[in-house]
């Protein structure tokens, strides 16, 4: 198996994970890697490509089955091309068929029925939030289009629910046993009825409101409770919420967020962080101002001979989230020299400047001081 991919290690996910886990697994990588979020990256597209290709062998039974046989037999051929040196020449389906004729058919006792098996196609949304919606959490109620399991039969198809026979050909399993010979002797093989579809059943009377589909065309309305700390990329799922099926389950609704950006936080997780614009005379003297947080302002004192640049982390004033606390707000302070000056400011701030030391600028003194010693030039001297 050296030379083949590895699906569990493509999804993530442990050689024992469960099929719900394996489709979870799948639908995380699915919508991180799709087309349509990663334009012109041919790496994602190879990765999208391994991961459907990863997910098409392990979330059928039977395929699933043979790839662990091969990745615990190595030497016995390669998975989906044929068996050993035989090819497709025996006339087999699959290699499911394969191993069938060696352990009398199926995998961990047989395969699984129609019915069991039917499950809608998942139908995915994307809503936009505003950031204060996705930083508080909201509640949001929106409409779509879906087959909607039939209220009148219960998605059975047949009238009042009941109107159906069981199917006399596989007893109501679904599935049937199909003998074949072969060179290597005679196999067993389950196969979907052919004369319910694996339903099982046969409808003997149909139902009048959705004329044995089972489903009906309508515009679902559903409401979510949103949490706060909801990010670009997030999902909820509502299940049972997707497209119904005739006779199975219904998939499930996948919303994704797009959060719009803010005018004054950009989110880093749950920190909020703030450029915070202030006058010379505040970083120059110290002062006060109001800086925003989610819910309203504050007054954060700037302490005096306060640089352009520097940070400042208040805790717990950033984004709230159930599972990994509150955030924090971190500002960094941005000093801003007036653009235009009169003539009297011009001529004060001249005066001004003529009575303070260079020493008094920590790293204007440290410039100058490197400066001279290098080119035995004081940059500052006018």
């Amino acid at each position: 198996m050296a030379d083949k991919k590895n699906y569990y290690d493509i999804l993530g996910v442990d050689k024992k994970a469960s099929a719900d886990e394996i489709k979870s697994a799948y639908r995380k990588l699915a919508m991180k890697y799709h087309p349509d979020r990663n334009k012109g990256d041919e790496a994602a597209a190879e990765k999208f490509k391994e991961v459907n290709e990863a997910h098409e062998t392990l979330s059928d039974q039977q395929k699933r089955a043979a790839y662990d046989y091969e990745l615990e037999h190595p030497g016995m051929g390669g998975f989906g091309g044929g068996f050993g040196g035989f090819g497709g020449g025996a006339g087999f389906e699959d290699i499911s068929d394969i191993f069938s004729s060696f352990f009398g058919g199926g995998f961990g006792g047989g395969a699984r029925t129609q019915q069991q098996s039917r499950v809608g196609e998942d139908i995915q949304r994307e809503m936009t939030l505003s950031f204060m919606d996705a930083a508080k959490g909201c509640k949001k109620t929106f409409a779509y289009n879906r087959n909607e399991p039939c209220a009148a039969c219960g998605a059975t198809g047949a009238k009042d629910g009941t109107a159906f026979d069981t199917c006399g050909k596989c007893q109501g399993k679904g599935i049937i046993q199909q003998v074949q010979n072969t060179m290597f002797g005679r196999t067993i093989r389950q196969v979907v009825c052919p004369d319910c579809g694996g339903l099982g059943k046969k409808i003997r009377e149909k139902c009048p409101d959705c004329k044995g589909k089972g489903t009906q065309r309508k515009e679902t309305t559903v409401t979510i409770d949103i949490p706060a700390g909801v990010d670009t990329g997030s999902y909820m799922k509502k299940r049972g919420m997707g497209q119904a099926v005739l006779g199975g389950t219904p998939g499930d609704l996948i919303i994704l967020f797009r959060v719009e950006p803010h005018k004054i936080f950009v989110r880093d997780r749950f920190d909020l962080r703030v450029d915070l614009p202030i006058s010379f005379m505040t970083a120059a003297l110290g002062g006060t101002v109001q800086v925003p947080t989610i819910d309203d302002t504050f007054e954060f004192t700037i302490p005096e001979g306060t640089q352009s640049g520097t940070v400042f982390t208040i805790r717990g004033k950033g984004i709230r989230s159930a599972r990994s606390g509150t955030g924090n707000l971190i500002l960094r302070v941005i000093v801003e020299v007036p653009s235009k000056l009169s003539k009297d400011q011009k001529k004060a701030l001249e005066k001004w400047e003529d009575h303070v030391e260079l020493k008094q600028y920590e790293r204007m003194k440290r410039y100058a001081d490197n400066v001279e010693t290098l080119y035995g030039k004081n940059p500052y001297t006018k």
